[in-house]
């Protein structure tokens, strides 16, 4: 998990990075996807499309035979043929054409006209014209013959439903990765009775304040604290490298991760909704169910083209009126309200952000808020926290000095002792040498932190602090300038031990660039996008970091609330700004930023406040999502061209812009060419990928 440096934030703060877990049951998730993913909620609880589907086919296969196909005679004709085609077309249209009413029912319920309701115009007048042509044709006039729609009703009606459930079972895809989440867990876990015996019992019947065994090998069934025994456990899952962490008793566990070699007693503290990897698969869930702004263009879009085919429809109807009669020019108006039926245009942006979520889940990159995919292209700045995001966040102890009276390893005790009780690099650093030079750690009482500073407690009855060079000048306490700036130049995190308003001790603390960093900073630049550094460490320590990487815009010595400030001053001058931090003490300016970017998930704060999550902690990453969010708004352009440009030339086709060269479309030819746009967008989604350079 991505950390920060002290002077980011206290490091009491850290403590707080643990996951609040509850309850957690993965098996419902299918469900309640099924019901999320969907076209602004007017296809949720429509049933089993892949069974109306298939259901509306063999209703349709008789009607071809039974209706004149493309105007010409039925392959099949004998007394009664119309009864029954229009029994079968009575039954196709509420059965068949059940989702789609509804759906118009809700968007004309909410006065926003949109792609249910242009599918609902086309069935519904196909069907009533069919039906005005069966009294016509059977009681009125049987000498003479008006053509049904029965055809076009039925295929009008299949090809709808074919595209919408390729278009769930494609977006269901795209959840998979939290079925792929859920089978993290094991099915079962090995609970510790109170008689001390041991029972396995399912997932799903464990409960918090429990405890399990977890032995060498297994999964852990769910969050909690270790009690007994000791391990490695693999949290790839957390920080997206395979090394093992060391886990002892009081340590955290997660969920779903590997325990190693040994056994571990754990009490558990978080079985459900709250948990990490609850969490996580709320994040994909929700982030299927979200609409972008380029889908609400694409809404306005199919609102407008209703209206427009309802007008083209009745301008059409009196423009043939007076030239053929009214069955003709009802004829031509029906063409055109069957042929406006929008349905490439509908599945035009859902495949593509379904195709590009799915993407991102396999890629390490859980896109929480859609809106960042087409915000990416606006970005110019990216502010990046130092230490966890361009650094390491594995500090090494490469000075540690007794000051004033006191020698080196009291003084490394005494601040190992009150860094026990945090779990920030900077302490785990010191530990780590208090252990190496097999210093005693005394008992720390009355830890408390100091936001941005450090820490305050009481070692053998006596008050001590750990604290910034910053501090030092704030509050007037005399220390080595000089020291302080050489150690500082060289990269070094310096803290300073004092008691009674004296120094006493220091140490100084190295963190490592990652590898990905560098090549970051200068991939950014090449795109017009100008990196800046932010970190609560000191002036010297930042201007060295930053001179490493290659960046010239950095703000060092800040405390949380100053990053927030950063980006609103930023934005001020018009500027987009992505904020990549660990979500916790940068969760305000992730918020406030166009683009909250979290490296790790593993903290609920990640999650509330960023738009996009890191699983693997990787810097590169940054630029994958960019790739991604770039391919992904091009697909989105292509596919609204592809969805509306049918209907654009459609339309006018169907009112017979072309019939004086003797060019007329009719409702068959148009849905046909509606298959193919349909095929087109939704192969044009499916080719979205992640290979390849820009």
């Amino acid at each position: 998990m991505a950390k920060q440096n002290m002077n980011d934030m206290g490091h009491g703060d850290m403590q707080n990075m643990h996951m609040d877990h509850g309850k957690m049951d993965m098996t419902h998730d299918s469900g309640q996807m099924s019901d999320m993913m969907n076209m602004g909620g007017h296809m949720m609880h429509m049933g089993n499309l892949k069974k109306k589907f298939w259901i509306s086919l063999i209703v349709t296969i008789p009607m071809l035979f039974l209706s004149p196909m493309m105007g010409s005679k039925p392959l099949l004709s004998f007394p009664g043929a119309d009864w029954i085609n229009l029994i079968l077309g009575t039954f196709l249209f509420f059965y068949g054409g059940k989702p789609f009413i509804q759906g118009a029912r809700m968007e004309m319920k909410d006065r926003k006209p949109a792609m249910m309701s242009l599918i609902t115009l086309g069935i519904s007048v196909s069907y009533l014209y069919s039906i005005y042509a069966f009294i016509e044709n059977n009681f009125i006039n049987p000498s003479g013959h008006i053509m049904d729609y029965m055809w076009e009703l039925a295929t009008l009606i299949d090809i709808m439903l074919l595209g919408h459930w390729l278009e769930m079972r494609s977006i269901s895809n795209a959840g998979s990765a939290v079925k792929k989440i859920a089978e993290l867990l094991p099915d079962t876990a090995h609970v510790v009775g109170t008689d001390g015996k041991i029972t396995d019992v399912p997932l799903s019947q464990l409960k918090n304040g429990q405890s399990v065994v977890v032995n060498a090998g297994e999964k852990i069934p769910a969050d909690g604290t270790v009690t007994a025994g000791s391990s490695a456990v693999n949290e790839s899952l957390v920080t997206g490298e395979s090394k093992a962490v060391p886990k002892k008793v009081a340590d955290k566990v997660i969920g779903g991760s590997t325990n190693g070699d040994g056994s571990l007693t754990v009490k558990v503290s978080g079985t459900g909704s709250d948990s990490y990897l609850a969490q996580v698969s709320k994040l994909v869930a929700e982030s299927q169910n979200q609409k972008s702004d380029i889908q609400g263009v694409a809404d306005k879009v199919a609102s407008w083209l209703f209206y427009f085919a309802l007008g083209a429809g009745i301008i059409t109807f009196f423009v043939w009126l007076p030239l053929d009669g009214f069955a003709y020019a009802l004829q031509r108006m029906v063409t055109v309200l069957v042929i406006a039926c929008p349905h490439a245009l509908g599945l035009a942006i859902p495949l593509v952000i379904a195709r590009s979520t799915s993407l991102g889940a396999t890629h390490g990159l859980l896109v929480r808020n859609r809106n960042a995919i087409e915000e990416a292209k606006q970005i110019t700045y990216v502010l990046m926290d130092k230490t966890g995001t361009l650094t390491q966040g594995n500090f090494k102890v490469n000075e540690v000095t007794g000051l004033n009276g006191t020698d080196k390893k009291t003084a490394l005790s005494i601040m190992a002792a009150l860094e026990n009780h945090s779990s920030h690099p900077l302490a785990i650093g010191v530990l780590k040498e208090a252990q190496a030079e097999d210093v005693d750690i005394p008992v720390a009482e009355n830890v408390n932190t100091l936001k941005g500073i450090g820490l305050t407690g009481t070692v053998h009855q006596h008050e001590y602090a750990i604290v910034t060079a910053n501090y030092l000048k704030q509050h007037h306490i005399k220390y080595d300038a000089e020291q302080f700036e050489q150690l500082a130049s060289a990269g070094n995190s310096v803290s300073y031990l004092i008691s009674d308003n004296e120094v006493i001790g220091l140490v100084a603390q190295g963190d490592q660039i990652k590898p990905g960093a560098q090549n970051l900073v200068k991939t950014l630049k090449q795109h017009d996008i100008t990196p800046v550094m932010l970190t609560g460490d000191n002036q010297e320590t930042a201007a060295g970091v930053a001179k490493t990487l290659g960046i010239t815009d950095f703000h060092a010595e800040l405390l949380p609330d100053d990053k927030e400030k950063i980006v609103a001053q930023y934005q001020s001058q018009g500027k987009h700004v992505m904020m990549v931090g660990d979500g916790v003490n940068d969760a305000p300016a992730l918020a406030k930023a166009n683009i909250g970017v979290a490296i790790g998930a593993g903290t609920d704060v990640a999650i509330d406040s960023a738009d996009v999550v890191l699983v693997r902690s990787d810097p590169a990453d940054i630029l994958n999502f960019m790739k991604l969010a770039k391919r992904t708004n091009k697909k989105m352009i292509q596919n609204l061209w592809w969805g509306a440009g049918y209907n654009i030339v459609a339309i006018p086709l169907a009112a017979g812009v072309l019939a004086p060269i003797g060019i007329i479309l009719s409702p068959a030819v148009g849905a046909v060419l509606m298959g193919a746009s349909t095929i087109i967008v939704a192969a044009n989604a499916l080719t979205l990928n992640m290979k390849g350079t820009e």
